[in-house]
């Protein structure tokens, strides 16, 4: 039992820096694109960000991902 609550922090970790990774990545080509006067892209990579940055707070379980998504 301590093995798959171990894998399941472990899983979770990764899940948090990915999210995080990708945050901050949407974040540099928001701020890229408003540099270049791409102010709608950057708009759109804005929200990308703030959606990858509030996903861990939405998701606890993978299996809840399919109930929790919204139609964009």
């Amino acid at each position: 039992m301590s093995n798959v609550m171990r894998d399941s922090q472990i899983m979770a970790q990764i899940r948090d820096e990915d999210l995080g990774y990708m945050s901050d990545m949407a974040l540099e080509l928001a701020q890229m694109a408003e540099d270049t006067g791409l102010t709608t892209l950057a708009y759109l990579f804005r929200m990308a960000a703030l959606e990858a940055s509030t996903a861990n707070s939405v998701l606890t379980e993978p299996e809840e991902l399919p109930r929790q998504m919204t139609s964009h």
